[in-house]
């Protein structure tokens, strides 16, 4: 049984994801894929499924960014497929990782878009750098950063994307804030996350390994609504795609900057 450490300390909480998700870029550059012995991330939950990682992305997905990119994802989905990028656009991937979300957004938005990716763990940058050079990709970019901590300019992106990035944050409210902050008028978010039930109890939410798992920091759906709406974000829409634990499941997660009024939100399961 994992051992169970408090999970409310912000810098704890960070070390503790940049260590894992630094142990999986160095296991991925050794090995060329992300594994359930990868800085003992699992991809599987507790009967043997497939819940995390490159198998989540179908052929015609996986085809635009090189194999090593795809293989080293931990995501929970593919919000490029729900995106909706459109040729020109600048795109921004939270907690970019290996860069294989930033590498399909640079084929979907063309030589006059631009696709950013944001990670805090250098040696996943060095990794998706990598993917890069290797994809001859030259209408990306990649910068070491917090996601509570955007270092961009406000209202210089068109659309936000993350595959199961914001429930690592110790401070989500912020993450989305800040996603916000820099979507232009009329901007687009398009996540994939896990989201909890609402009776998740409170041992799985006290285990350290859970939350850098990205099960025990989940929000509720209910969460999301209101932290998405404090943000000025609309047009919330929530779409449950697989279980990923007893008491949680893995959603995409669309919302929209108004240019205008925001219409009623939308939820569905």
């Amino acid at each position: 049984m994992a051992e169970l450490t408090p999970t409310t300390d912000k810098e704890q909480i960070r070390a503790a994801v940049r260590e894992r998700y630094a142990a999986v870029a160095r296991a991925a550059t050794a090995t060329g894929s992300a594994s359930c012995c990868a800085g003992g991330v699992s991809l599987h939950d507790e009967h043997g499924e497939t819940v995390f990682g490159g198998a989540l992305y179908d052929g015609d997905e996986a085809g635009e960014a090189p194999a090593a990119a795809v293989a080293a994802s931990l995501g929970c989905g593919v919000p490029t497929a729900v995106a909706d990028l459109r040729e020109g656009e600048t795109v921004l991937d939270l907690g970019s990782g290996a860069g294989a979300d930033v590498l399909i957004s640079a084929r979907r938005v063309g030589p006059s878009g631009r696709a950013i990716g944001l990670d805090m763990t250098g040696e996943m940058l060095a990794l998706a750098r990598r993917n890069a050079h290797e994809a001859g990709a030259s209408n990306v970019d990649f910068l070491e950063g917090h996601i509570e901590e955007i270092p961009l300019a406000d209202a210089t992106v068109d659309v936000v994307i993350s595959n199961c990035v914001v429930n690592l944050s110790a401070d989500k409210p912020r993450v989305l804030h800040e996603a916000a902050r820099v979507l232009r008028p009329g901007g687009r978010l398009a996540i994939s996350d896990v989201v909890a039930d609402a009776g998740m109890d409170e041992r799985t939410r006290a285990d350290m390994a859970a939350y850098t798992g990205c099960i025990a920091g989940a929000l509720t759906r209910q969460d999301f609504e209101r932290v998405l709406a404090q943000a000025g974000l609309c047009d919330v829409e929530i779409v449950e795609t697989h279980r990923v634990h007893d008491k949680a499941a893995s959603a995409i997660i669309r919302a929209r900057k108004p240019a205008d009024e925001c219409g009623p939100a939308a939820s569905t399961a």
